[in-house]
């Protein structure tokens, strides 16, 4: 008797598993840092969308083996470092896999260094200041460019393109900012172009005058505006139509956002800038967009390089059988594929490349105008 009532027992610890899937069911946690409140809202929100639509399609095509869940806990920068660090340590007592993020550079710089600490994977869609992957952290990747990338492109395109001979430039003293504007100007110097004055304004300014006044009476050919994002930006474009200002106005990849053209309004019509080549032509490219506006609206700024860095992680992630950082760092290396931003694989200093060109805007649209290679692009 007291056989069969183990034998019971025993078929019955065996087939909880199954009746019950849900006892044993595990929620594979990721996070994402970026600005969610502020000036830099927006992108920080695309940022979101972009790794929450890669849940969704991961999950569509049969998830991850050993978890029923994909969760996001999407953290709140704001674009400050303490509150970027204090994101970090939150992620960290959540127990993530990974991390997205952040936007700013100067989030991102210090966030990385606490996540490190914990051996947490962090893949950044947007920071683009070189000291992201330069120091050697050994679990720190980036899916966008780099801004001793972009610099050289914007230097070259001013100057064989628009045929510059003379640049008044302005960033906004965010490490992202002047670090882009400071690598334009040694670039736009050692191409033969003058850099006739080199000026800051603050981050959270919006009276613009005093510099625009400045750069008027000195009538460059190119004003190259480096600011954090499209807001700062707009306004600038905004202030310096207004007071008539005639040198063609450059900008950069903070600027990528369509946001910008509806604040800027007439303002932004034949503003250039640099940013990152996306194929709109491609399959993938094609499938995010049917899936992503219906949803969230027009495709802006890093909602690609952000679901291209979801879906590298969980992918790898996937491909590891565990979220050890070493193993998964092991096949995030081994990636090779078409995302919709762009071709995706890693360099052993955790870049996966640029592709910067120029952009123009035209009818409120971003029109591809120049590449480095072949120039004008028809």
């Amino acid at each position: 008797m007291k056989k069969r009532i183990v034998s019971i027992m025993v078929m019955g610890l065996i087939l909880v598993p199954f009746l019950f899937g849900s006892v044993y069911a595990k929620t594979l946690k990721i996070g994402s840092m970026s600005p969610l409140t502020g000036p830099y809202a927006s992108d920080g929100t695309d940022i979101k969308n972009g790794v929450l639509t890669a849940i969704d399609v991961f999950m569509e095509q049969g998830g991850i083996p050993g978890y029923d869940k994909i969760q996001l806990f999407p953290q709140d920068t704001a674009c400050d470092p303490r509150q970027a660090v204090a994101s970090a340590n939150k992620l960290i007592n959540l127990e993530v896999a990974g991390v997205i993020g952040a936007y700013c550079s100067s989030s991102t710089i210090p966030s990385s260094d606490v996540l490190d600490e914990e051996d947490i994977i962090m893949i950044t869609p947007a920071s683009t200041n070189e000291k992201v992957t330069d120091r050697g952290l050994p679990y720190m990747f980036r899916m966008c460019g780099r801004d001793d990338d972009q610099a050289p492109a914007a230097a070259k395109f001013m100057k064989e393109a628009l045929g510059a001979k003379t640049i008044f430039i302005v960033d906004d003293k965010t490490t992202y900012s002047q670090g882009l504007a400071d690598g334009v100007s040694k670039a736009a110097k050692s191409m033969g172009m003058e850099v006739v004055s080199h000026e800051h304004v603050n981050q959270g300014d919006k009276d613009f005058s005093a510099i625009l006044t400045m750069a008027k009476q000195k009538d460059a050919d190119i004003f190259y505006m480096s600011l954090q994002g499209f807001s700062p930006a707009a306004m600038m474009t905004l202030q310096a139509k207004r007071l008539g200002m005639k040198s063609q106005i450059v900008t950069q990849d903070a600027v990528f956002q369509p946001k910008f053209m509806e604040v800027a309004k007439e303002a932004s019509q034949g503003v250039y800038l640099t940013y990152g080549y996306t194929d709109p032509s491609t399959p993938e490219y094609k499938a995010f967009e049917e899936r992503y506006v219906p949803k969230y609206g027009k495709i802006a700024a890093y909602a690609t390089y952000a679901y291209d860095a979801a879906t590298a992680l969980l992918k790898a992630i996937k491909a590891a059988g565990t979220t050890d950082s070493a193993k998964v760092k092991a096949e995030l290396m081994k990636l090779d594929f078409q995302g919709v931003a762009k071709h995706v694989k890693f360099r052993a200093n955790g870049d996966s490349g640029s592709s910067y060109i120029a952009f123009k805007v035209v009818d409120d649209k971003f029109i591809p105008y120049w590449e480095p290679v072949n120039g004008l692009i028809k």
